[in-house]
């Protein structure tokens, strides 16, 4: 499986940019991570402030750097609406799992769908990814199907 990258892949669709996480991003990460409909399905705390963001960010460029994921900010019209990541990494055996995340405001509308495809198209032409695997949890409808 490849992670090593010279410079960090965008990947574009009809109506999207998924481009690198920056720390400009952080107001918009705050933002997406402590909204408590974007967390009702996921294990983690919330992202209460821009200090939280700031070092979630730094901890998700050292994975990147160090090839331990790959991890997209979703934008549309140029603005934020969520992320995409290939994480877990399994280099054993070629499986990657996908994790990801939309705006309140920004769901419904196929975009997650786009980006998905985006993504599961560079994991398996680009990385050599093998299997990708997801859990969405129990009840979360929209990520099931």
């Amino acid at each position: 499986m490849n992670t090593n990258f010279s410079t960090f892949p965008i990947l574009k669709t009809e109506r999207l940019v998924l481009r690198v996480l920056e720390l400009n991003d952080a107001i918009a990460i705050q933002s997406l991570r402590s909204d408590a409909r974007v967390n009702e399905f996921l294990d983690r705390p919330a992202t209460n402030n821009l200090d939280e963001a700031v070092a979630f960010i730094k901890k998700i460029q050292k994975g990147i750097e160090q090839g331990e994921s790959m991890y997209w900010v979703i934008t549309h019209n140029s603005e934020l609406i969520g992320t995409i990541c290939l994480w877990n990494l399994d280099f054993e055996n070629d499986v990657a799992e996908l994790g990801y995340e939309l705006m309140p405001d920004a769901q419904g509308k196929g975009f997650m769908n786009e980006a998905i495809k985006a993504v599961i198209d560079f994991a398996f032409n680009m990385m050599s990814v093998k299997t990708i695997t997801a859990f969405p949890k129990q009840g979360n409808v929209k990520s099931i199907q």
